[in-house]
C-alpha cells in the first residue's frame, strides 16, 4: 500500500484559476473555450481512439490529460530520477515521452509524461536525478505528440515499465486490474476536479 501524501506534492503543470473539466464520455471532441482544460481519469471514451493503435477496443482512460499551450512546462511532482524516455511514433500514440521513478513512503512509483515537445528528451539520461518542482519537459505540438491537440497525458504506475511506454487507455473489461496498477493521478496532483 502506498503512503500517498496528497496535497503535499509540487504541481505537474501550473494551472490557472479557471480551466474546463472536460467530459469525453460521448466520444466527441470539441476544442475547449479555455486555454487550459482537464481530461478525467477512469473515463470511458468510446469513439475517441480510432487509429490502428487502438484496434483492440481500448477506450477507458487511465491517466489525466491537461490541455495547455504548446511549450507549457511540466514539472516533477517529487524528487526522483529519469527511468525511461523516447519517442512513440504511431498515429495516436504519445509521441515524445518521459517516465520518472520516485520513492513514495518506501514504495516505487513511476510517472509517465506523454505528448511532449522533442526538446524534452534532449540530454536526458536514464538515472538522471530530478528535483521536486524542476521543469523536466514541455507540452508538444500535433506534429510530434502523436497527432493530438496540445496536452500532457500524466499517469502513475505501480508496475515497472520495460520501455518508454505504458497503456494510457485500456479495454473496459480490464478496468479493475488497470485501476490497481495505474492509480488515480490526483493522488499527487490534488483535487484538480
Amino acid at each position: 500500500m502506498v503512503n500517498w501524501q496528497t496535497e503535499s506534492y509540487h504541481p505537474v503543470v501550473n494551472l490557472p484559476d479557471e480551466y474546463e473539466v472536460r467530459d469525453f464520455t460521448t466520444g466527441k471532441y470539441e476544442p475547449s473555450e479555455f486555454e487550459y482544460d482537464i481530461g478525467r481519469y477512469d473515463e470511458l471514451r468510446p469513439g475517441m481512439y480510432s487509429t490502428e493503435l487502438f484496434s483492440d477496443d481500448r477506450f477507458l482512460h487511465i491517466g489525466i490529460d491537461i490541455g495547455a499551450p504548446v511549450g507549457t512546462p511540466c514539472m516533477a511532482f517529487e524528487d526522483g530520477e529519469i527511468s525511461h524516455f523516447g519517442y512513440n511514433p504511431a498515429d495516436g500514440d504519445y509521441g515524445y515521452v518521459i517516465i520518472t521513478r520516485h520513492n513514495i513512503g518506501g514504495t516505487t512509483v513511476w510517472a509517465l509524461y506523454g505528448h511532449l515537445d522533442s526538446a524534452s528528451v534532449k540530454e536526458k539520461t536514464v538515472g538522471q536525478r530530478i528535483g521536486r518542482g524542476e521543469t523536466i519537459c514541455w507540452i508538444g505540438d500535433k506534429h510530434e505528440n502523436g497527432g493530438w491537440d496540445p496536452h500532457l497525458h500524466f499517469q502513475l504506475s505501480l508496475i515497472e515499465p520495460t520501455t518508454h511506454d505504458m497503456p494510457g487507455v485500456v479495454n473496459p473489461k480490464d478496468r479493475d486490474e488497470a485501476l490497481q496498477n495505474y492509480p488515480d493521478p490526483r493522488l499527487v496532483m490534488g483535487q484538480i476536479y
